[in-house]
């Protein structure tokens, strides 16, 4: 079980080191755990090694600038609020940093209770609108092409091989791990091309046995088997002068794919039981998620018939190659479903968010839809956050982090005393020692908590 932080973990980067002790002992005394660094790339690494509820970071640095690590860390994680600190107060400054993404910027010299009340409203739930807001205005603007989201340098090359193909009369074979979105794509395929007028078929080879197949592509005659009680045009005869995709043909067996190769070379076919051979005007693009190059080689596919659809070859990467494309389709989904089952989603925590991009989504980008469709159906709050997500994504990465505070176990048949004193042990080591923020966490005033440390001798 997840229990929520009540403190929050903010980076401080500054190059100014006697700046920067002063920042991470300040926000440090307000109950929050500080990590900090004198560098931008630094930052940078660390951002993608361990999740940050915001970042508190200096615009001019000898290394790196902090405009320059904001747009790399946005890149990487756009939920995590991040507000700039200059030296100079001029209006150009401050525009650049907040169009290159910052929450907001402060001026130095600090003011610390400006510091302290920027924090507080940054790290609120409601200033992740901003962030969630600036994500969800990139996807309606930007990287999108009949609902295939991506800015991945994979998915930028995907998009050109699209925008060339489409238009074309040549057959495809997509090729991709379960769940990256093969159907998707020829559907784009077919929508942009000279074709999107008429029908496109969508036939799962994999769903149906080889004598229902063989009747579904290419129709059968009245009296042709038991059942067959009229004349019935096939799935190919359906999309004439438009195109019939046929998802899995990996699992077609040695006899079928002998008739999708007539089919394929001449465009003419027999319906099941007749002798009459029909012509038919159809692109063919095809899927799989095998290699058939070696299932050709293993004799479980044909040679010719591979060459055949193999005639413009489409590879979709799957999301654990594209782990840039997670912030933007996972706002997708939360709008797709926030919309479908009216609730009022307002975006994703950056812990989460965070959770999200590591994982390595052995089921693509369908298990990556199911878990936000989960999300937004059990959400009990207005943002996802790591609580919303399902154990077997956010276990492993709890493993690896300490960030989480879990649940302190309790043993029967032992005195309250020797418990409580545990208890505040283990909290005290959990803040640091920070005794404001101990006795915050157990509920209780910090002079109760002296008085107790005083009874139990702890120093």
């Amino acid at each position: 079980m997840i229990i929520h932080k009540n403190f929050f973990h903010i980076l401080v980067v500054d190059d100014d080191l006697s700046h920067l002790k002063t920042l991470k002992t300040i926000i440090a005394s307000w109950g929050h755990k500080v990590t900090d660094t004198d560098d931008g790339a630094k930052a940078v690494l660390l951002v993608k090694e361990r999740p940050y509820d915001l970042i508190l970071m200096d615009i001019r640095m000898a290394q790196m600038s902090g405009i320059e690590a904001l747009t790399q860390i946005k890149l990487y994680n756009p939920a995590i609020p991040i507000i700039i600190m200059t030296a100079y107060s001029s209006v150009d400054t401050a525009v650049k940093a907040l169009k290159a993404g910052a929450y907001d910027y402060l001026t130095k010299p600090l003011d610390f209770e400006v510091v302290k009340i920027t924090l507080e409203r940054a790290l609120e739930h409601n200033s992740l609108r901003t962030e969630n807001k600036n994500l969800q205005d990139k996807l309606s603007t930007q990287f999108e092409l009949k609902n295939i989201i991506g800015k991945s340098s994979a998915m930028k090359v995907l998009f050109d091989m699209l925008i060339m193909i489409a238009p074309s009369e040549a057959t495809v074979l997509i090729t991709g791990e379960s769940g990256t979105g093969k159907e998707l794509i020829a559907k784009s395929i077919h929508h942009n091309s000279n074709r999107s007028d008429h029908p496109l078929i969508v036939v799962n080879c994999a769903a149906l046995a080889d004598t229902l197949l063989e009747s579904e592509l290419f129709g059968h005659e009245k009296g042709a088997f038991t059942g067959a009680i009229k004349r019935r045009e096939g799935l190919f005869m359906q999309a004439h002068k438009g195109t019939i995709f046929l998802d899995e043909i990996g699992e077609t067996s040695p006899t079928m794919q002998a008739k999708l190769l007539r089919i394929i070379q001449e465009r003419e076919l027999q319906r099941v039981g007749g002798d009459e051979t029909l012509s038919v005007d159809v692109r063919i693009l095809a899927a799989t998620n095998r290699n058939l190059e070696k299932e050709v080689g293993k004799s479980n596919f044909r040679e010719d018939l591979y060459y055949r659809l193999n005639v413009v070859a489409l590879n979709v990467p799957s999301l654990r190659n594209r782990q840039e494309d997670i912030p933007l389709l996972s706002q997708y989904f939360l709008k797709k479903y926030a919309e479908k089952n009216r609730r009022d989603v307002k975006g994703i925590s950056p812990l989460a968010m965070d959770i999200l991009i590591k994982h390595k989504w052995p089921g693509n980008v369908r298990e990556l839809e199911n878990t936000i469709e989960r999300a937004v159906v059990l959400l009990a709050d207005d943002h996802i956050t790591e609580k919303d997500l399902p154990s077997n994504i956010t276990e492993p990465y709890i493993d690896k982090n300490d960030w989480v505070e879990k649940p302190m176990p309790v043993t029967a048949n032992r005195p309250l005393e020797e418990i409580e004193k545990e208890a505040i042990l283990a909290t005290l080591e959990a803040t640091g020692g920070n005794k404001s923020e101990t006795a915050r966490r157990l509920k209780i005033n910090r002079k109760t908590l002296h008085r107790k440390l005083k009874d139990y001798s702890i120093d």
